[in-house]
C-alpha cells in the first residue's frame, strides 16, 4: 500500500470518528493525520500536517519537518489555549477536529516524509522531570532550571515582575512577559544578567511604582517556567506596552509582532 492510501485510510478513521459525533466538516482532498495521539517525540507525516496547520494559523514558527519537538508542543499548547481547549501539549482527536474545523484552507503541499511514523516514550512533562533532551532540570524549589544556568534567585526575580507587571492578564501574557526579559537575556543589546535586565533605568514599571516587591502567585512562577522551557507567545519580542497607558512616541514605532491580553509585544 502506498504512502498516499495509508494517509487516506488513517483518515477515513478520523472521518468516521466525526460521523459518530453528528460534526460535518469538509476535508481537503488529502489528509496526513492519522487516528493517533500525537505528543512531544513524535515524528511522521501526521506530524508535517499538524505543524502546517498550526503555521497557518500563526502559532507554529519553526521547520515544518515531521518532528514534534518543543516549538511544536508550545505551539499546540498556545491553539489548545486560544481555542478553549484543555492545554495538554497533546494532540487528541478533539484538537484534531477543531485544528480542521479552523483551517478549511490548508492543503499537503509536500512529500510524505520517508520516515516511519512513530512515537516516543517520554512525555514533555516525563522528559522535563527527567532533563532528558531539554535542557532543563526541575530542582526542588519547584522551578524549571534552563540552558541559561538561572539560578532560583533569577527565576523567583522573573515571577516578580511577571506577577507585578501582567497579573490579571491571560496566561499567555504572563508568559509573554518572562519570554521578553529572556530575549533581552540573548540579545547583544542588553545586560547580561536577570538582575542587570530587570532593574535597567526604566525597563520595567513595576520597578518603577513598587510592584515588583508583590508576592508572586504560583500562576506567575508557572509562567516563568514555560518561559525558561521554550514557550515564546511573542516570536522573538523586545518590548511591550499597554496601548491605553503609552504615549510614548518610541514605543508606537516599533514593529509590532502580536497583541496578548492588554499588551502589544514589539520587535
Amino acid at each position: 500500500m502506498t504512502k498516499a492510501k495509508r494517509a487516506i485510510s488513517a483518515w477515513a478513521l478520523i472521518l468516521a470518528a466525526w460521523t459518530t459525533t453528528d460534526t460535518v466538516i469538509t476535508a481537503p482532498a488529502l489528509h496526513a493525520f492519522t487516528a493517533r495521539n500525537l505528543i512531544y517525540g513524535s515524528t511522521g507525516y501526521d506530524v508535517d500536517e499538524l505543524q502546517g496547520r498550526l503555521h497557518l494559523l500563526g502559532y507554529y514558527w519553526g521547520k515544518i519537518d515531521g518532528v514534534f519537538g518543543w516549538k511544536t508542543y508550545w505551539a499546540v499548547r498556545t491553539f489548545q489555549y486560544n481555542f478553549g481547549l484543555p492545554v495538554t501539549g497533546e494532540v487528541d482527536m478533539r484538537t484534531k477536529m477543531m485544528l480542521v474545523k479552523a483551517t478549511p484552507n490548508w492543503n499537503y503541499k509536500m512529500d510524505f516524509p520517508d520516515r516511519p511514523s512513530g512515537t516516543s516514550a517520554a512525555s514533555p512533562a516525563t522528559a522535563a522531570s527527567a532533563g532528558q533532551a531539554t535542557g532543563t532540570l526541575v530542582s526542588g524549589d519547584g522551578f524549571t532550571h534552563g540552558m541559561d544556568n538561572l539560578s532560583a534567585s533569577d527565576l523567583n526575580l522573573m515571577a516578580h515582575v511577571v506577577y507585578g507587571e501582567a497579573r490579571g492578564e491571560p496566561f499567555e501574557g504572563q508568559v509573554a512577559v518572562a519570554a521578553v526579559i529572556l530575549n533581552r537575556l540573548h540579545d547583544p543589546k542588553f545586560p547580561k544578567s536577570i538582575p542587570a535586565i530587570v532593574y535597567q533605568p526604566g525597563a520595567f514599571d513595576c520597578v518603577n511604582d513598587g510592584q515588583i516587591n508583590l508576592q508572586p502567585n504560583r500562576e506567575a512562577m508557572q509562567a516563568v517556567i514555560d518561559a525558561v522551557n521554550g514557550w515564546d507567545p511573542t516570536h522573538g519580542a523586545l518590548y511591550y506596552f499597554n496601548p491605553a497607558k503609552t504615549s510614548n512616541a518610541w514605543m508606537w514605532a516599533q514593529p509590532e509582532l502580536v497583541t496578548i491580553g492588554h499588551h502589544i509585544f514589539t520587535a
